[in-house]
């Protein structure tokens, strides 16, 4: 254990963190994200919301101020988003500062991004729609 580090995130989350570089992108998925069959990295913290994670990682983690830092996973058509869901992301990130716009995309250039991701974190998220991408900004 390491002094103001969340016991939510693993040493190996903690390593991919340190490891990103400005302009990389990690995906917080939900459980039913084909993460697996999408290619980069990926680290499981199953029992765990994205919130929960956000809330953990968000002190540690710069996102990036020079292009859209979060991304969301737009409804498909005839479909219906959960606005609470994007409420608790919103609440989880406005911790260390105010939080930034979310870019809802599609599905399939969602896909697209998180097969150039640096990680997929796979939660036990249940949310419909319950992914997001952050990009890393430059640390101060």
């Amino acid at each position: 254990m390491l002094k103001t580090i969340s016991p939510l995130i693993s040493p190996t989350l903690l390593k991919v963190l340190a490891e990103m570089g400005h302009g990389d992108e990690i995906i917080f998925s939900d459980a039913h994200f084909p993460a697996h069959s999408l290619g980069p990295q990926v680290i499981r913290a199953d029992g765990l919301s994205v919130s929960d994670l956000l809330r953990a990682i968000i002190p540690l983690f710069e996102l990036d101020s020079y292009a859209p830092p979060l991304v969301m996973m737009a409804a498909v058509e005839g479909d219906t988003l959960d606005p609470s869901v994007e409420a608790r992301y919103r609440d989880a990130l406005s911790l260390e500062a105010p939080c930034p716009d979310i870019v809802r995309i599609d599905r399939y250039a969602f896909y697209e991004r998180a097969q150039k991701a640096f990680a997929i974190i796979i939660t036990g998220e249940c949310a419909k729609y319950g992914n997001i991408l952050l990009k890393k900004g430059v640390t101060p």
